[in-house]
């Protein structure tokens, strides 16, 4: 008798299950990418609907595609047919980052300089194109180094600086959305935690079908979100959600890459950490995947995540894609390879029709806004879990600028709703005493904005070998600090009209350079001292 050998099959049942949770992921994410560049960045239709999100879509159908077929590939080889596809899609921090901490700051300097706002538009797109392919040059070139870069900074080091965007940019802002509008984003909340952390399953009553957590909560959000009147029928509106709807072609956008090539090094402090931090990311996951029981190649794997990025910024995309987590989670559900290639077909024709704009319409923010509250709840809490509990004080230093440039990004956006910000009335640094008159050091704030993650990375990892009682490689650390503040890629800022941005040039923040400088012979001489000790 023959022994059949197991074979990977392209699609099966429980991939269904995993497309709608990894679908989900993705769509809330496309519904916040157009709802900021609308409503933050002002962006019109023309660009989010023609060029960013069908480049959005190629990546996506690249990123999803490789890794479908190296799924059946692997399968094949070890003769499983058991196996799960790298989950993949838009990078959450990376959207907070880019838009927050790029292209508005771009956005409010055009404009300071009076720029119209289509022209500011355009140059915060320009800049978020330059933000992306940087971020996909340095995942594709150091995929086949990240266990070297993984293994010099601490873990600490990387995952609080993940964890301080996570926690502000993410999960307060959309915490407070959610107290803002209760009747909607409450229940949705309930059951995403019920769901993901209290692993309650909802069937549907007589049936053994499962309906997953996700889809459940954007259901339930969008029937509280029209029964309770937060939205409401409006025939124009419903006119400019179906007036995109079209086939829109992916068009390269090298001639906007280089108009805005100066970028790279104004922005260089928020680029070149946000790609390591994709990289060794990205890592991590497969390797949580191989935990899991599904090994991967790792250099391919995390090369075609940076070409993903790299297509989407040539094409007119400003977010990078990533290799996502919750690999375990998905095989745990029964996803096997299906899931990963129906995602990312169905987003592709989600964003290359202009459809998108219909689901804006109909699916509001708030009734899955649950979702991305719980994946800024994740990272933070993975911040913790997946370091040595002795190196939790590292972690929590490596979140303070996080809250420290959320807290900028509020007052000044306080300031502009106060009339201020505008040529007649600048931002100056006469702002700063009336600051300190309510015990508000508003400084310190605006220069932890600038160079937010060096600052978080340097300050973590400074903490962890204190915490290690290794002085001297915290002082090279703080020797790095030094040599970035000092050519302005940390803490030094400058006013504009209406916004604080990073100063760059030879001494720029000085104050700051000899203050880590100073900290450095500190470090050194404690190395010293310990030398002496019994």
């Amino acid at each position: 008798m023959l022994l059949s050998i197991p074979t990977p099959r392209w699609f099966v049942r429980q991939d269904l299950d995993g497309f709608f949770g990894l679908a989900l992921d993705n769509l809330i994410q496309i519904l916040v990418i157009v709802s900021l560049t609308q409503n933050v960045l002002k962006f019109p239709s023309s660009l989010i609907y023609g060029r960013i999100l069908p480049s959005i879509a190629l990546s996506l159908i690249v990123g999803n595609f490789y890794y479908s077929w190296l799924a059946y590939q692997q399968g094949k080889r070890e003769r499983r047919a058991d196996i799960t596809a790298l989950p993949y899609g838009i990078n959450t921090v990376s959207l907070f980052a880019y838009i927050f901490l790029v292209m508005l700051p771009v956005r409010l300097e055009a404009l300071s300089q009076g720029a119209t706002s289509e022209l500011a538009a355009e140059a915060a797109w320009q800049a978020g194109l330059v933000a992306c392919l940087g971020s996909g040059l340095i995942e594709l070139a150091g995929s086949w180094g990240a266990e070297r870069l993984r293994k010099l900074t601490p873990r600490a080091a990387l995952l609080s600086t993940l964890a301080g965007i996570a926690l502000t940019f993410i999960s307060i802002g959309f915490f407070l959305r959610t107290y803002a509008n209760p009747l909607v984003g409450i229940v949705p909340l309930g059951v995403i935690l019920l769901t993901y952390f209290g692993g309650v399953k909802f069937t549907i009553p007589g049936t053994q079908w499962t309906i997953p957590g996700g889809l459940l909560a954007v259901l339930l959000g969008m029937a509280l979100a029209w029964g309770t009147g937060l939205n409401q029928w409006n025939s124009e509106g419903f006119q400019q959600a179906i007036a995109p709807i079209n086939f829109y072609q992916p068009h390269l956008n090298i001639g906007a890459l280089w108009q805005a090539k100066g970028v790279l090094l104004s922005y260089f402090s928020v680029i070149l950490p946000m790609g390591l931090f994709n990289l060794v990311g990205s890592l991590q996951n497969i390797e949580s995947a191989e935990a899991a029981g599904d090994s991967y190649p790792t250099a391919p794997c995390l090369a075609v995540n940076g070409i993903g990025t790299i297509v989407a910024a040539l094409f007119g995309s400003c977010f990078p894609t990533t290799i996502y987590i919750g690999h375990p989670g998905w095989k745990e559900m029964g996803a096997k390879i299906g899931y990963s290639w129906l995602n990312g077909l169905v987003m592709g024709l989600l964003c290359l029709s202009g459809t998108v704009g219909l689901l804006v319409y109909f699916v509001p923010i708030d009734s899955g806004m649950a979702i991305l509250l719980w994946i800024g709840i994740v990272i933070v809490t993975q911040s913790f879990n997946a370091t040595p509990v002795k190196h939790a004080p590292a972690v929590v230093i490596g979140i303070l600028p996080g809250i420290a440039a959320w807290g900028a990004l509020l007052a000044k956006n306080a300031l502009r709703v106060a009339g201020l910000g505008t040529p007649e009335k600048p931002f100056t640094a006469d702002l700063i005493p009336a600051f300190q008159g309510t015990d508000t050091y508003i400084s310190g704030a605006f220069a932890l904005e600038q160079g937010l993650i060096f600052s978080s990375m340097i300050l973590a990892a400074i903490t962890v070998y204190i915490l290690e009682r290794d002085f001297a490689k915290a002082g090279i650390w703080a020797l790095v600090a030094a040599a970035l503040a000092w050519v302005g890629l940390l803490h030094s800022y400058a006013w504009t009209v209406g916004d604080t941005i990073l100063k760059l040039g030879w001494g720029a923040g000085y104050p700051w350079a000899i203050s880590y400088a100073l900290l450095a012979l500190l470090l050194f001489y404690a190395q010293w001292l310990k030398g002496k000790e019994p």
